[in-house]
């Protein structure tokens, strides 16, 4: 059964509400925002009614909050009102919400409302989904096609992945750059991050999968796969309607290897010039290449690869970005135990 909010300080109205709604839906009544968000907490609903004037936070100061926020920004909000004025129901709808209802309202006609709100929201859904299907259906192949190249990081395109995806939580949780962070399709961003390492498919497999340290010169080599990743995304980008996960992708490839206080590559960007998705692919970069076993290197531990991020907090990595994967670095573990990391 679908679960639908119903935000209203007035007890009459939700009374009203959950006795037009509790037959087919799952209703919950609720007197304010902060009741509201606190059930967010638990409850993910398929739909959210709210109303506008309300104490301590009104309707639309909870959909910016709401919109904010990644993990509630798609749900389908619904302003119940008895404003009738154009220039409230234009300020919703820049916000995000997607009807007004007015008060007092037809039971039937709420119902039937919310019912056809509910099929359009799926038909959306299932309409991104074979979008996103075919997206990552293609940077999965692609990225496959350059890890079977690299002899040497076996599942590293992978593991890398999964460690973001535990950062970007965080990061949402703790509300660290979260305005940017706002502005993400998680469902495009995370894929995407599989191309990060996408212009090593121009590296000569002599230097790729050379057995040993490499040497000045085939270390500059190397380097330019950051540029190269970009160049090869920005081709693709000209031949088709960009979208997220490019966008993302090319600010992966560019700047994973770019250093906080300036001293790395492609282009010695620092500070938070970085794009914000290269710094923190940095950390699921590096903590994969410190615990991982090399021919050059054995695996640093856990501990010893937590260790050297937290020291190079403010020259190599974002001193905000470090402080939220000290709060998750257990995880990161687990995860590459789960993934049996370099077995």
């Amino acid at each position: 059964m679908k679960i639908i909010f119903a935000v209203d300080d007035n007890e009459v109205n939700r009374i009203s509400v959950k006795t037009a709604l509790e037959k087919d839906y799952t209703t919950y009544a609720l007197p304010t925002a902060l009741k509201m968000f606190n059930l967010l907490e638990k409850i993910t609903p398929d739909l959210i009614l709210l109303d506008i004037d309300m104490p301590e936070m009104d309707g639309f100061e909870v959909v910016k909050r709401l919109k904010a926020d990644p993990r509630y920004k798609p749900i389908p909000v619904i302003f119940l009102t008895m404003k009738k004025d154009p220039r409230v129901e234009i300020l919703g709808f820049e916000l995000g919400v997607i009807d007004f209802i007015g008060k007092p309202f037809s039971p039937p006609v709420l119902s039937r409302r919310i019912e056809t709100h509910l099929e359009i929201d799926k038909l959306v859904k299932k309409s991104t989904k074979a979008l996103s299907d075919l997206h990552n259906a293609t940077i999965s192949v692609i990225s496959n096609l350059v890890e079977s190249r690299d002899n040497i990081t076996g599942k590293h395109i992978e593991r890398t992945q999964e460690y973001l995806k535990i950062l970007v939580d965080e990061l949402v949780r703790t509300g660290v750059y979260a305005e940017e962070i706002s502005g993400w399709n998680m469902s495009l961003l995370l894929p995407s991050a599989q191309l990060h390492d996408v212009g090593k498919i121009t590296i000569s497999d002599t230097v790729l999968n050379k057995p040993g340290k490499l040497d000045d010169e085939e270390f500059a080599v190397i380097k330019t796969h950051s540029s190269e990743g970009e160049r090869i995304i920005e081709e693709i980008i000209s031949k088709t309607e960009e979208d997220g996960f490019l966008y993302h992708a090319k600010r992966f490839a560019g700047g994973h290897h770019e250093k906080w206080n300036g001293t790395g590559y492609p282009r010695g960007l620092s500070g938070e010039d970085i794009p914000l998705e290269g710094r923190i692919m940095a950390i699921a970069d590096v903590y994969d290449a410190l615990v991982s076993k090399r021919p050059y290197k054995k695996a640093f531990t856990h501990e010893q690869a937590v260790d050297i991020i937290k020291k190079d907090s403010g020259t190599h990595f974002d001193p905000k970005v470090v402080e939220a994967f000290l709060g998750v670095a257990d995880e990161f573990w687990a995860k590459s135990v789960e993934l049996e990391h370099d077995k």
